[in-house]
């Protein structure tokens, strides 16, 4: 039997298209297959899946994937749906906000969070938010796939406390004896500085070694985790290709694989190029919307959802999206219009100006300094460059890169001062070091011919070494680079360490799958 065609964009097509071209176009050529293949787009219906109560129907008669926001209504009894892929999120306050989320395989009634000081006593009851989406059949051996994201949001909380909770709906109580084992925590940020951990990497995905990064994550005890874009690769392309397979299922797997670390540590995402699906928004967000919570004190943040700050102890973090200014990949570019970037100038001067913040971390996801396959996007350093140095940030998180590379501290596109492991900069005089963690857990990339990885105890230094950075007419333009210090070809993460005080300082470790120690600096600011 011929497989019904893909619903994707021919390549000769994609190349010129915006993401908002890209979603028009995918609406049209749906709805004429649609036609020919007698509604298989609306198929699949059964086996209570169900709509929504509230909604008008159109997740399942409309060509188009749909977004709607309801309570549930459910065909299948509740106490044999069990909730999975609990993650957390912070709200633009993480003393006080908390965002929980998870997932359910069918329509339930009535969903809800439960939360509480002790774990035998959650007595405050929550309304979870239901957000239902759809993804239409891409051919007739992908059925449409109907996911239920549910959503709680608690405000007013108690700053650096310790908090229990556990989500449920009618035929599902997460407080009956045989269901404890479900039972989570968080903590919320401390009300004044203390020491504390954050980690970091871009370009997980699902895989064996994807979750072997979370376990080792989780015994790092974070306060938080950065996931500097291309989060599960659903869309396996980036680009909208004629190629493209993307399976909305590979977000069930990967919020399963991720609720182990995500279900007590608030997991901030930001989007990369494969984060971009066409299929639910003009922008290619919509899906991103229904599975997030995330702070909501960007530009734009029902447009821009993955743009975003928050502070915790003695950082500033700013999370950043880069589909919006990237040469290299510019299906989006452009599309805030330059509202991001005005942001992030105004948001790192407040910052800066905060006399309880010492340091301001920055991640997103397309490299702005590395020599790897996808090398340097000239459209980041273009268009936020300038404002780092301006407002001195102190460190740059990125991905896109399935290695691990960290720069010199640069200033002015050069090496302000050479930063060899165990060594200390200080960004006020030396300039912002770089670091792209890419090794996340998608297969790995590597770096260019005669190219050496360079790490803790297998160091060698380059004086040099020939990449290139993305111009505007989306053509590589070589480069001689100095600032290349560390490399290492293998999956990893970041722990940083934030400690206040009268010389406050950011301990940055990178730490292989194996737990090997791969690079270490400190980031030392001048004493108050």
């Amino acid at each position: 039997m011929t497989d019904t065609p893909r619903v994707g964009i021919p390549e000769h097509l994609q190349n010129r298209m915006s993401m908002p071209e890209q979603h028009e176009y995918l609406r049209s050529k749906l709805s004429r297959r649609k036609a020919l293949v007698g509604g298989a787009a609306t198929a699949g219906t059964a086996g209570g899946l169900g709509l929504l109560a509230g909604s008008t129907g159109t997740a399942h008669g409309n060509p188009s994937p749909t977004l709607v926001t309801a309570r549930a209504a459910a065909e299948v009894d509740g106490a044999l749906v069990a909730p999975f892929g609990r993650h957390l999120a912070f709200g633009a306050d993480p003393r006080t906000q908390m965002r929980i989320s998870w997932q359910v395989p069918f329509a339930v009634k009535r969903p809800y969070l439960r939360v509480g000081l002790t774990p035998w006593e959650l007595s405050r009851k929550v309304e979870a938010e239901v957000r239902d989406l759809h993804t239409p059949s891409l051919s007739t051996k992908r059925p449409p796939v109907d996911q239920y994201y549910l959503h709680s949001a608690l405000d007013g909380l108690r700053p650096g406390t310790t908090y229990y909770y556990g989500v449920g709906h009618d035929g599902f109580d997460p407080t009956e004896a045989s269901r404890l084992s479900s039972i989570g925590s968080f903590r919320t940020a401390p009300a004044k500085a203390e020491k504390f951990v954050f980690t970091a990497f871009g370009d997980q995905g699902v895989s064996y070694d994807a979750l072997a990064n979370d376990q080792l994550i989780l015994g790092q005890n974070p306060s938080f985790h950065l996931h500097a874009g291309d989060i599960c690769y659903a869309d396996s392309s980036g680009q909208g290709k004629e190629s493209d397979t993307y399976d909305a299922r590979v977000w069930d797997q990967f919020l399963a694989q991720t609720e182990s670390v995500a279900a007590s540590v608030p997991w901030m995402v930001t989007t990369g190029n494969h984060d971009m699906e066409a299929w639910y928004s003009p922008n290619g967000y919509g899906g991103q919307s229904a599975r997030w919570s995330l702070p909501k004190n960007g530009p734009d943040p029902a447009q821009a959802p993955g743009v975003y700050s928050f502070t915790n102890g003695n950082v500033g973090v700013v999370a950043l999206d880069a589909n919006d200014v990237s040469y290299e990949i510019p299906a989006n570019q452009g599309y805030t219009d330059g509202k991001q970037t005005d942001w992030l100038d105004k948001r790192l001067r407040s910052l800066r100006a905060d006399p309880d913040l010492d340091f301001i971390v920055v991640f997103f996801h397309h490299c702005a300094y590395s020599t790897s396959t996808h090398a340097s996007d000239g459209g980041v350093r273009d268009a936020w460059g300038h404002l780092f140095e301006k407002h001195q940030v102190d460190l740059v998180i990125n991905g896109h890169n399935h290695v691990y590379e960290r720069t010199d501290a640069v200033k002015g596109g050069e090496v302000g001062k050479p930063l060899p492991i165990g060594a200390t900069t200080d960004p006020t005089r030396d300039g912002i070091v770089y670091v792209t963690a890419g090794g996340g857990g998608k297969d790995l990339y590597g770096f260019g011919p005669g190219v050496k990885d360079s790490y803790e105890g297998h160091v060698h230094d380059h004086d040099h070494i020939l990449t290139f950075h993305w111009t505007k007419p989306r053509l590589p333009d070589p480069d001689t680079v100095e600032w290349s210090r560390v490399r290492y070809t293998g999956f990893s993460f970041l722990a940083v360490e934030a400690e206040p005080g009268n010389r406050p300082r950011l301990k940055v470790t990178a730490l292989a799958e194996s737990g090997e120690r791969i690079d270490a600096f400190e980031i030392v600011r001048p004493g108050s």
